[in-house]
């Protein structure tokens, strides 16, 4: 059973690098899509991914019960692909529609908090390989916004978080793939 997770900024290729990953597996891969086609350009990209990927794979749509889809899919002869952590936390964030103020402090929904904390126990689980795709947003300059902070430093203490549980991590930056934990790739 291996934990792999798979970091890299916008356009860096981590998502190819995982696919990569769970091609060379020789396992049965379940991809879980957590992103969700609000409007029609996100739905362009969705259909992009989704044409792109081989037809045998299994796609599972979840963007929220993250832990509970792991639960059902993980196993010894599978390896599920989870792109990616960010949207995730994104789709958490705003799962109840709830506004956030432009200042202050921001109190994260109770949902966010179970669910973070339901993927961590299931990450400790030895049922079947598992890679995570995750954007790095901590590289650049503190975004402006009380929402957009804690997003970033939510972002970071998950990384964080999955990264200590995981076997590997990697980081992508221009399609090259830097292993910073673990066995080479």
């Amino acid at each position: 059973m291996s934990r792999t997770l798979v970091l890299g900024g916008a356009r860096s290729g981590k998502s190819a690098h995982a696919e990569r990953l769970a091609a060379q597996s020789g396992k049965e891969v379940v991809y879980v899509a957590t992103a969700g086609a609000g409007d029609a350009e996100m739905a362009r990209r969705i259909a992009l991914h989704r044409a792109a990927r081989p037809g045998h794979w299994l796609t599972v749509e979840e963007r929220l019960a993250l832990a509970a889809t792991l639960a059902r899919w993980r196993a010894p002869h599978r390896l599920v692909l989870v792109d990616c952590l960010t949207l995730w936390l994104t789709n958490l964030l705003f799962a109840d529609g709830t506004e956030y103020p432009d200042v202050g402090e921001i109190a994260l929904p109770a949902r966010f908090h179970e669910e973070r904390a339901a993927l961590l126990e299931q990450l400790a689980r030895d049922d079947g390989d598992v890679v995570f795709v995750s954007n790095e947003v901590g590289m650049g300059i503190v975004p402006f916004g009380a929402v957009t902070r804690a997003f970033a430093d939510e972002a970071g203490r998950l990384n964080q978080a999955v990264a200590a549980a995981c076997d590997r991590v990697v980081f992508v930056a221009a399609g090259l793939p830097l292993v910073l934990k673990g066995a080479p790739c």
